[in-house]
């Protein structure tokens, strides 16, 4: 397991745990729309449609998009879920490290950089 999956895991975890996230791609595009989310997390299979939505409403609210580099069902287990998520939306995050992990990582992706 690579860096920036491990980081990634980590800022999922305690993002689920907190209870500040919202689970699918409609959420994730109604927060992208609104500017109300910290950061999105997008599976790597995630259907292009939405994933180029979620890229043009993310630039515009200036929302961190994020890759997860690995399956929709590796994204649903990562959230501790027995389900396939294609899109998480994290609304809060109160960890400072989290969100220096987050702004540090080389591998952010904003915009149509997916």
């Amino acid at each position: 397991m690579n860096g920036l999956m491990v980081d990634l895991n980590r800022i999922i975890s305690s993002a689920v745990k907190s209870g500040k996230v919202f689970f699918g791609s409609k959420q994730a595009l109604d927060a992208a729309k609104s500017g109300r989310a910290v950061a999105l997390i997008v599976a790597s299979n995630c259907p292009s449609k939405i994933l180029t939505d979620l890229q043009h409403y993310s630039n515009l609210s200036k929302i961190p998009l994020y890759t997860y580099p690995a399956s929709s069902s590796d994204l649903g287990i990562a959230c501790g879920k027995p389900f396939a998520i294609s899109a998480l939306t994290i609304r809060e995050i109160s960890d400072h490290e989290i969100l220096r992990m987050m702004r540090e990582s080389g591998e952010s992706q904003r915009g149509g950089n997916a």
